[in-house]
């Protein structure tokens, strides 16, 4: 097997390495660090964009530029998170906890070249195991039925307990406890019948999550500043931004542990089919918390919780693409997309892909590889030039926030409502923040509460109604263990935080 897996990567360096193909990963590179960087413009956007450009190439050259377009945007997206508190990208959500707070303190540049350096090993070590490792991590993931689904939700939804400060933790379960209701908004799945939509039609589709996201995090920002008159002398000096961008060797070592964590988190999620680079960063970015010996720093703008999301959600990329190119799962909408492109090409994905075209399936995966490396070197040339979106007076970048909020809600369905949504969660943003509610469990039972709500009734279809089901199953029983054992660590550590600091 060794030696098929070696030919195999050799007939996709050969069928891969050519100018032409590398011309095109670097436009879809480029392009998706940009419309990663616009608030409102997705990954799946984007990628959906390309795909008809793709049609009068080969299917080498056609996917080596949505996998280009795929890796960048999801590290474009941290961009404007560090810089604008803004995230490009659902993925980028956890990068604004530490990444906006190292802006404010004057080290933005050094916020991106974390980033960039993050992003780069998370994407490495996703393409590798993604070339490695792909039949028997997908085949783990085929075992995985309802009861299991429910359980990874149940798993998500408890790190909202490390995402809460110690003196808001009531304050965090009641924001998760919001976005769990706001999940609910639409039509029932099982019994068909519309929920909590007061008779209005645009909501029988539920509450699009782009919209609920550029509200909470793009909008409610631009509404911030319009409310401080002075907030532009807030803004870092140039000379402290500029200086030391990509992190010392002492620092990359101080952070080993969380990056080579962080990337494996990030492609194991990617792998299972419905979770995706948002939910990997914060499990991430949770993890890396827990496992600080500092872990009130986080939150406060140190790079460990730059570096462990945006390892996370770029290893992502490579995790996904396990059970679209194994099994024809698409591991989540981005894959989805790019299952389209595949089968534009008269590629039909599953494990006879794997030896009925190995130089198209192994081409892709180098592509990955080298679209990393394209990514870091353009990162690299714009790390001094991205932190002078700071210089803009606030006068400016106000209603270009406020453009982009509504432009890119509006392109998500060209739908108003969606962008009457996004007025109104920005608003909610402001008002919760005033009263010190944290915004990130709010998008956490946004994005869980549909996998959780759909994975128990089918599971409770199965079983007849019965509950067992979820302790019988080896698999639902060790994710069971894992959440209780999460809720008590995590209330343990804080504990002992609390301790700590009266005995101090």
């Amino acid at each position: 097997m060794g030696i098929n897996l070696l030919q195999n990567i050799a007939l996709g360096v050969v069928s891969f390495f050519s100018l032409t193909n590398l011309f095109l990963i670097g436009i879809g590179t480029f392009c998706g660090i940009i419309i990663g960087a616009m608030p409102g413009l997705s990954t799946t956007m984007g990628i959906a964009l390309f795909v008809p450009f793709t049609f009068s190439l080969s299917p080498i050259a056609g996917l080596a530029m949505l996998g280009g377009l795929y890796n960048g945007s999801v590290y474009g997206g941290s961009i404007s998170a560090i810089l604008l508190r803004t995230p490009g990208t659902a993925a980028s959500c956890a990068t604004v906890f530490d990444g906006y707070p190292m802006t404010q303190k004057g080290q933005g540049a050094k916020a991106l070249g974390i980033a960039l350096v993050s992003s780069f090993i998370g994407g490495i070590l996703g393409a590798v195991i993604l070339l490695s490792l792909a039949p028997p991590l997908a085949s783990f993931a085929l075992s995985f039925g309802p009861p299991e689904y429910f359980m990874v939700a149940v798993l998500g939804l408890t790190i909202i307990i490390s995402l809460s400060d110690d003196k808001s933790l009531i304050k965090g379960f009641l924001a998760g406890a919001f976005g769990l209701l706001i999940a609910t908004v639409g039509f029932d799945t099982i019994e068909g019948f519309p929920r909590f939509t007061f008779g209005n039609v645009g909501l029988y589709d539920g509450v699009s999550l782009v919209p609920a996201l550029i509200g909470l995090f793009s909008f409610s920002q631009a509404l911030r500043l319009c409310l401080k008159p002075d907030s532009r002398n807030a803004v870092p000096a140039k000379s402290n931004l500029i200086g030391n961008a990509l992190p010392s060797w002492t620092e990359l070592h101080s952070i080993r542990k969380t990056l080579l964590r962080s990337s494996i988190i990030g492609t194991i999620v990617g792998i299972l089919p419905g979770a995706g680079a948002d939910i990997a960063s914060f499990v991430s970015y949770s993890e890396a918390k827990r496992k600080s010996d500092r872990p009130e720093t986080f939150g406060t703008g140190i790079i460990e919780g730059v570096a462990a999301s945006e390892a996370s959600n770029n290893a992502v990329v490579g995790g996904s693409l396990v059970p679209l190119l194994t099994l024809g799962i698409p591991g989540n909408s981005a894959s989805a997309v790019l299952l389209g492109g595949l089968l534009i090409h008269g590629l039909n994905p599953g494990p006879m892909l794997f030896t009925g075209r190995p130089d198209v399936v192994y081409g892709f995966i180098m592509s990955l590889l080298v679209a990393n490396v394209i990514m870091f070197v353009m990162g690299l040339a714009g790390l001094k030039i991205f932190p002078q979106v700071l210089r803009v007076p606030n006068k400016i970048l106000v209603p270009l926030i406020i453009v982009f909020s509504v432009a890119g809600s509006y392109a998500i369905q060209n739908s108003f409502m969606d962008v009457s949504l996004m007025l109104v969660f920005g608003v909610i943003g402001v008002v919760l923040e005033h009263f010190n509610f944290p915004l990130a469990p709010i998008v956490l039972g946004i994005i869980l509460g549909p996998i959780a709500e759909d994975a128990l009734w089918q599971s409770l279809i199965i079983s007849n109604g019965s509950y067992a089901i979820f302790f019988t199953r080896p698999i639902s029983l060790v994710l069971f263990a894992l959440s209780v054992a999460s809720v008590l660590y995590a209330l343990f550590n804080k504990y002992k935080q609390q301790l700590l600091r009266r005995n101090a």
